[in-house]
């Protein structure tokens, strides 16, 4: 018998997830209020960054063709087919909320750091990670509260700052934190194994904080001002992530409830092997996987499993939609283990970020080197089945070292696409966003014959929230069409 669910009640269990209880979550009573630690303030913010980055954004990677619902499911109709509004948002988890539910526990670690000269380290991390969370809000929103943000007492209703405004800030910010890990040194303390993704090496956070400025630079290739590109040179001797340096989260994950990787316990298996509902509900969409067959890539069947020997993918919005039991569900590569680490900022997208930055001439470097670095690095954290150094030499996927401008950019995004798959899902539609790369086989809008366009939102919109509690505010950002209405770097 064909089963039906409304995606309204993935929705309901996803959205759980991305801000659900675990072991490491602030439980407050306030009938005996408490004073946390640093150490376990940090822990607890890293692991929901962690949370919200892997779970927070299923609806770009519908809308970025690199997922697909399930035809064994009856999906939400507006979400489909494009219809939604303020008032029925097609935000799967509320990103809002729960960047600001982050963001208020890193700043309370800033502003509480701050007070105590030991604690320096704690400080820096948190402004690392207030950026990185505000740069996630940017992304989606455009312009959103950030000067009068975390100001109860008196800015119950924070004014926005606008997009660009907040990028800029964010650099001087990451500026400021690297230059207080290097002015701390050895008089401040070691977060330890407090710091659930660097393990203390404040090194590492140093490197961390200089690839997200390169990130917020990259993001703004297309405007005329940079200040983040002008601002590399400041800290060009720190250097980038690289696979020694990659950023992941470990608080401990294992296979007990409540303790699992948070993408694996939606999008992989419970403890009794019983498949978790993304598992069920999202599928291998036609346009990645046929990306990836165009270029012979071995990745394929390491982000999709096969069925009968291939991969069976479907497409957004398409009546024919195969069930599961003929379709191809999310693959080995990403679906490891209950253990598996959290990725925060991959090897892969740090070493495609610089190949771009060394096109661009904005950073010395080879591009090419780069570039088959990172299709090396992410190969191999997918555990690919086929040789990287055979796939590099076809000339569909060789770095075009001659080519223009336009072309290099157009081969580095292509196999960032391909590289960003399932865990980066809002990475991925921000780079296609901002270039309109890569160039797909097929159409990745909703091919839903009610769909109200076939081109894709350019932005999701404000959260029922704000309407309810900040009004006045949210109405001088003006009326906000998903369609035409562009984050500020978008093409």
């Amino acid at each position: 018998m064909k089963k039906y669910i409304s995606i309204i009640t993935l929705v309901f269990i996803t959205g759980m997830a991305g801000c659900k209880k675990t072991y490491l979550d602030q439980e407050v009573n306030p009938d005996f209020p408490s004073v946390t630690t640093p150490q376990y303030t940090l822990a607890g913010a890293e692991e929901s960054s962690a949370a919200i980055l892997t779970l927070d954004y299923p609806e770009y990677g519908e809308w970025g063709g690199i997922w697909c619902f399930s035809g064994s499911y009856t999906p939400d109709a507006q979400f489909q087919e494009f219809a939604v509004s303020i008032t029925v948002p097609p935000q799967p988890n509320d990103a809002w909320g729960d960047l600001y539910s982050n963001l208020t526990n890193y700043n309370n670690l800033q502003v509480s750091s701050e007070a105590v000269p030991a604690d320096a380290n704690f400080e820096a991390i948190a402004m690392i990670m207030k950026a990185f969370d505000f740069e996630q809000l940017v992304d989606n929103y455009n312009n959103v509260p950030y000067t009068q943000a975390f100001q109860p007492a008196t800015k119950l209703f924070p004014a926005y700052d606008t997009g660009q405004s907040i990028y800029n800030d964010l650099v001087k910010q990451l500026d400021a934190a690297i230059s207080l890990i290097s002015k701390s040194g050895a008089s401040a303390t070691n977060p330890g194994t407090s710091d659930i993704i660097y393990g203390g090496n404040m090194t590492n956070w140093q490197i961390f904080a200089n690839t997200l400025k390169l990130r917020l630079a990259i993001r703004q290739s297309n405007l005329s001002t940079n200040t983040a590109q002008a601002d590399l040179a400041s800290t060009a001797s720190i250097g980038y992530i690289g696979v020694a340096t990659e950023a992941d989260c470990q608080p401990g994950y294992s296979n007990a409830l409540g303790k699992e990787n948070p993408f694996y316990a939606i999008y992989g298996f419970d403890q009794n092997g019983n498949p978790g509902a993304g598992y069920e509900t999202q599928r291998s969409n036609i346009v990645a996987s046929n990306l990836m067959k165009s270029l012979n890539d071995p990745r394929d069947s390491a982000y999709y499993q096969t069925v009968n020997g291939a991969i069976n993918a479907l497409q957004l919005g398409n009546p024919q939609n195969a069930s599961n039991a003929v379709s191809s569900p999310l693959g080995p590569g990403i679906i490891k283990s209950p253990e598996q680490p959290s990725i925060i900022f991959s090897a892969y997208e740090s070493l495609f970020l610089q190949a771009e930055a060394v096109a661009r001439g904005w950073i010395p470097g080879s591009a090419a080197a780069l570039y088959n670095a990172g299709i090396t690095a992410s190969f191999n954290a997918v555990n690919a089945q086929g040789p990287v150094a055979a796939y590099l030499a076809q000339p569909a996927v060789a770095y075009p070292a001659g080519g223009t401008l336009n072309q290099q950019v157009k081969a580095i995004i292509t196999q960032k696409y391909i590289s960003l798959n399932s865990y980066f899902n809002l990475e991925n539609y921000n780079e296609f966003r901002r270039t309109g790369y890569p160039v797909l086989p097929q159409n990745p809008a909703s091919q839903d014959p009610a769909a109200v366009s076939q081109t894709l939102p350019l932005r999701i919109p404000y959260p029922l929230s704000e309407l309810n509690t900040n009004p006045a505010n949210l109405a001088l950002q003006g009326n906000i069409d998903i369609f035409t209405s562009k984050i500020f770097w978008a093409q």
